[in-house]
């Protein structure tokens, strides 16, 4: 029976622990008018990274200008009357040190002075809160980050009491990322918070085909959710080429150790029965036998294993449906190095970088078109038989659906 076989190897072995996780921004900030007024300026285009201080708008500011000028006016007016009333009692207490007026009337002039200096912080006050409300007309950013669609047009009037604001501004560089684990995986997860390094994070996008991002764990939930029994985690990643987006959905791998020197072989051969996972091996003269393992961690297409097994042990990696202890089988071991282009998925029994003149395409294709494929005999009879009366187009047909089907199973 032909199989595709896999070699046992030893190496360094990431123990990474998958998850699903969205993306949050560190900060959010709703930027909304501080006075009312009509929008006289818009200084920004939506989806600009601003930073913080930065102009954003200007509100019509000719009211509350006239208000600051109305205060300083007051302010001036009382500055006077206390150098005046200050003057007067520097006399008095001249005249009363030389017994020439009551003492009584020194005092109020006294008084009258702490009255007015009274009366010129309150104007002070005035003066301070009109300049405030004359800067708030001019709107900037209260952090650094990226401006969303904005919600008011020149012309409108704006108010401290609109709930949608002017604008949005989320910081997304760093940005975050919250994820639950399980609660086994804790103990690893805290062990690597104390070391020196942190747990390193990666984000994938949905088909888990490209890296989008390297972060570090930041914090840890302060307990556990008892109904699902998880952790919240988050992430923090630098973000600088904006490759994630505030809610944006993720797959998260988190390195939570290393296997150094570990026992491990293609994750398509383990195999799992009622008595657990287990493995063929292939012995001599390819003779198979099963060998019970302990899977210890996944990493792509590599698993670690404990069990009795040792480096340079074949193992069956595809084929194993109809395989028996003690079954004997014709081992194809896939050529390591990357595929011919447009080699695309082999049919059952042929594997990847296998020798061109064993693939159905190449038999087809063969000048001897009546040779019978060595995998042919993996097929029942029925369709045996009608592969072998069919013409060369015929047979390159059937040999692409039976190429679709195994794309299809090995997609699913």
């Amino acid at each position: 029976m032909p199989v595709s076989a896999g070699t046992v190897e030893q190496r360094d072995l990431r123990v990474i622990q998958p998850a699903i996780g969205t993306i949050t921004a560190l900060n959010t900030a709703v930027v909304r008018a501080r006075v009312e007024g009509e929008l006289r300026a818009i200084h920004f285009t939506e989806g600009q990274q601003v930073r913080a201080g930065q102009l954003l708008a200007e509100i019509d500011s000719r009211a509350y200008e006239v208000q600051l000028a109305q205060a300083e006016g007051q302010l001036a007016r009382d500055q006077a009357q206390l150098a005046n009333a200050q003057i007067d009692l520097a006399r008095y207490r001249d005249l009363a040190a030389r017994d020439s007026i009551a003492r009584q009337q020194v005092d109020t002039q006294e008084a009258l002075v702490k009255q007015l200096s009274g009366t010129i912080r309150i104007n002070q006050a005035a003066v301070d809160n009109a300049r405030l409300q004359l800067s708030y007309t001019r709107v900037t950013a209260p952090i650094s980050g990226q401006i969303g669609l904005r919600q008011v047009d020149l012309g409108n009037i704006v108010r401290a009491s609109d709930a949608q604001g002017l604008l949005t501004i989320t910081q997304t560089q760093p940005i975050s990322v919250i994820f639950s684990i399980p609660e086994a995986a804790l103990p690893r997860l805290r062990a690597g918070m104390r070391a020196a390094e942190r747990p390193t994070v990666e984000a994938w996008d949905r088909e888990l085909r490209s890296r989008l991002a390297t972060g570090v764990v930041s914090s840890l939930d302060n307990a556990i959710d008892p109904a699902t029994g998880t952790l919240r985690v988050k992430a923090q990643f630098d973000n600088r080429d904006g490759a994630l987006y505030p809610n944006q959905f993720v797959n998260i791998r988190l390195h939570l150790d290393t296997l150094s020197g570990a026992t491990v072989l293609p994750a398509t051969a383990i195999q799992r029965g009622a008595g657990g996972s287990f493995v063929y091996r292939i012995g001599e003269e390819g003779v198979v036998a099963v060998r019970p393992v302990e899977v210890l961690a996944v990493e792509g297409d590599w698993a670690g294993i404990r069990g009795n097994l040792a480096p340079g042990d074949r193992v069956v990696t595809d084929g194993a449906d109809r395989l028996r202890e003690g079954a004997r089988v014709e081992a194809i071991s896939p050529a390591r190095g990357r595929p011919a282009a447009g080699s695309g998925p082999q049919p059952p029994g042929i594997a990847p970088g296998a020798p061109a003149a064993s693939t159905p395409a190449a038999s087809a294709a063969s000048p001897d078109a009546s040779a019978r494929p060595p995998w042919l005999d993996r097929l029942p009879p029925e369709q045996q038989e009608r592969f072998m009366k069919m013409n060369p187009d015929e047979r390159q047909k059937f040999i692409e659906q039976m190429r679709e089907r195994r794309r299809q199973q090995q997609g699913g």
